[in-house]
């Protein structure tokens, strides 16, 4: 046998399966809770319930992680600093730490203006290089000329040691606020997958694997760990990718629509003929448009962990907590302090304020304790907490003060992710309705009653409607996948009018996740559609992370160079070639394009005669048939497998 491991880090749980690669079958899988604020306790708790034997025997070792789709849906990245050059945005970014300066280049790579003073950066550098962990740059027109960007990146190095992403780096395509974000986020990243893979290389010693270690790319793709480090952006939809291939493989089919039931949000994506649908337009998670070339996808803030909480009505939110079966089953005092609980006034209800909701401190990691720093009020909560659940007037009371007067501290402590939050979430109403029962039951029945009491609801009829709630945002993604024109809320009014209209789908539906069989049986009545599940569904990330092939694509652009010479332009990663002759430049666009692909698949051992390489060449012409622009778009697959 050719053995394999697999494994996923999820918002929730750690999987890991070991499969016989020469055969395609699962031989051992185990789920377990990933702990966050130590990623390699969850990780080897996930390891300790495979099998030893295979352990030794394991030749190749594959990750796919959805810590950093989380991030950025759940708005937690870390902290990072943005220089613009050559342009300002209006758009909204995730950091306040935003200069902009001169400089940038026109559309044919020639200097735009001059860069602005170096001291203008030395001082953005040296104010903010305490208050951020890493640094992001990005100039107009950076992708055909990253000059300005190198020597800023440059100067930001010999002042800090911290990490600078610069916006040509991860992208050729044209956009500048797009890039602009993709660079931000990718910075803000960094430190979380940093943890995420220091954690594997350290249980892998460990444990005594000795073997290569790969990650999956949000295209379906594998890539060094080394090199998914300087590009963590990348990553943002790893998981949904190894859900959407591992569900194929599973299900032993080619062509079908997947649907992801995670813990912090729900993915539907397709594969067809064996190759995951791209989006054309780029990732979006979390609000966010960036230029990462990833799996086409329709994914929503809805999942197993979503905080469900009650004002005047219900409320599905978007933010993660720990549900209370959960935090029941680890601290089992949490059902007497249910019991018990002091139910706060309707008028004062949120997200925080709920009877429901405890919070218990965090075991804070490197990044975090080192880049979130506390103000006077967040420290005086922080120091009442416990590593045991508290609740809100329990802290109340510590504090002396009214709840009012701290809940605003304390949802900032969260976002933080020095304290988390336990809550009453659509996991605990399948416990009630006992379509799911992995934890403990008792906790999320007295959640359920309390809060159906706001609502004018029994606990049945409250976790009934939650999960008809969750059902239906699952078949309106789906619908909205594969429909894009339509308005999710148009969507909605029409699967609430079931007599007068039916959606038929013609692909058969893959389910993968936790909880999915609770609601496979709902989502039939709504959708027309062979609806499966498969073997081995609660891991089908692992799986799928197992099974990506190493993909390079680079793309090359020939054009008249536009400031008189007769000559031709050549933009690719290489950089900004001329040429007098055109055949020149385009012999020179194919040749740099099998070049780089060859010195790509190198680096994984893998020589030319083994890989799938495409060339695509595409003119553009005017309505008098002169020659525009060439693209060169060229393509290399091969598999790190033996």
């Amino acid at each position: 046998m050719y053995l394999g491991l697999g494994i996923d880090t999820g918002g929730t749980y750690t999987d890991s399966i070991i499969m016989d690669i020469s055969s395609g079958n699962v031989v051992d899988a185990y789920k377990s809770l990933t702990t966050h604020s130590n990623l390699i306790q969850g990780i080897e708790n996930s390891l300790e319930g495979l099998n030893d034997s295979y352990l030794e025997s394991i030749e190749f070792v594959s990750v796919s992680t959805t810590l950093a789709t989380n991030t950025t849906l759940e708005k937690n990245g870390h902290p990072a600093a943005l220089i613009l050059i050559g342009h300002s945005i209006n758009g909204p970014l995730s950091t306040d730490q935003i200069l902009s300066i001169k400089g940038g280049h026109d559309a044919d790579g020639n200097v735009a203006e001059n860069l602005d003073d170096p001291e203008l950066i030395e001082n953005f550098v040296m104010q903010n290089k305490d208050k951020v962990s890493s640094f992001a740059v990005s100039s107009y027109f950076g992708v055909r000329n990253p000059e300005h960007e190198m020597t800023v990146k440059d100067i930001i190095g010999k002042l800090t040691d911290k990490p600078v992403v610069c916006g040509h780096e991860l992208s050729m395509n044209l956009g500048a606020y797009e890039r602009a974000v993709t660079a931000l986020l990718n910075a803000q990243l960094i430190p979380v997958t940093d943890q995420f893979i220091r954690s594997i290389l350290s249980v892998m010693e460990r444990k005594g694997i000795d073997a290569d270690l790969m990650m999956m790319k949000c295209d379906g793709s594998l890539v060094r760990i080394e090199d998914a480090l300087k590009k963590p952006v990348e990553s943002i939809f790893s998981g949904p990718a190894a859900s959407l291939v591992g569900a194929s493989h599973l299900s032993n089919l080619e062509t079908c629509l997947t649907m992801d039931v995670g813990g912090t949000s729900t993915d539907v994506s397709m594969i067809s003929n064996g190759i995951p649908e791209i989006s054309e337009s780029g990732a979006k998670v979390g609000g966010w448009s960036t230029m990462v070339k990833a799996i086409k996808m329709d994914t929503s803030a809805l999942g197993g962990d979503s905080h469900v909480w009650v004002q005047t009505r219900t409320t599905i939110g978007s933010n993660r907590v720990i549900p209370l079966c959960l935090a029941a089953y680890n601290h089992p005092e949490l059902i007497e302090k249910l019991g018990n609980v002091d139910k706060p006034n309707v008028r004062l209800m949120d997200n925080i304020i709920q009877p429901t909701t405890f919070f218990i401190k965090s075991d804070l990691n490197k990044y975090e304790s080192d880049n979130f720093k506390l103000n006077s009020n967040e420290k005086r909560i922080f120091d009442v907490l416990d590593s045991k659940p508290l609740s809100l007037y329990e802290i109340s009371n510590k504090l002396d003060e009214h709840i009012l007067m701290f809940s605003g501290h304390l949802e900032s402590l969260v976002k933080k992710k020095y304290v988390q939050q336990i809550g009453f979430t659509p996991t605990d109403a399948l416990h009630v309705l006992r379509d799911y029962t992995g934890y403990n039951a008792e906790a999320s029945d007295i959640g359920a009653q309390l809060l159906g009491e706001y609502v004018g609801m029994d606990k049945d009829s409250f976790c009934s409607h939650i999960k008809a709630q969750v059902v239906k945002n699952m078949s309106v993604n789906i619908v909205s996948y594969l429909v894009e024109d339509i308005k999710k809320s148009d969507i909605e009014k029409m699967i609430e009018s079931p007599s007068s209209l039916n959606f038929k789908v013609n692909q058969p539906i893959v389910l993968v996740g936790g909880p999915v069989k609770a609601y496979q049986e709902d989502i039939c009545k709504i959708l027309n559609a062979d609806i499966i599940v498969p073997e081995y569904h609660e891991v089908g990330n692992a799986v799928g992370a197992l099974l990506g092939d190493v993909i390079y694509r680079t793309e090359s652009i020939v054009r008249i160079d536009r400031t008189g010479t007769n000559q031709y332009v050549v933009f690719s990663e290489n950089g900004r070639n001329i040429f007098d002759e055109y055949e020149d430049s385009v012999n020179y666009a194919y040749s740099i394009s099998k070049k780089l692909i060859e010195g790509y698949m190198a680096g994984y051992g893998l020589d030319m005669s083994k890989i799938n390489l495409d060339i695509a060449r595409n003119d553009m012409k005017n309505g008098y048939g002169a020659r525009l622009e060439t693209k060169i778009v060229a393509t290399g697959i091969g598999s790190p497998r033996r």
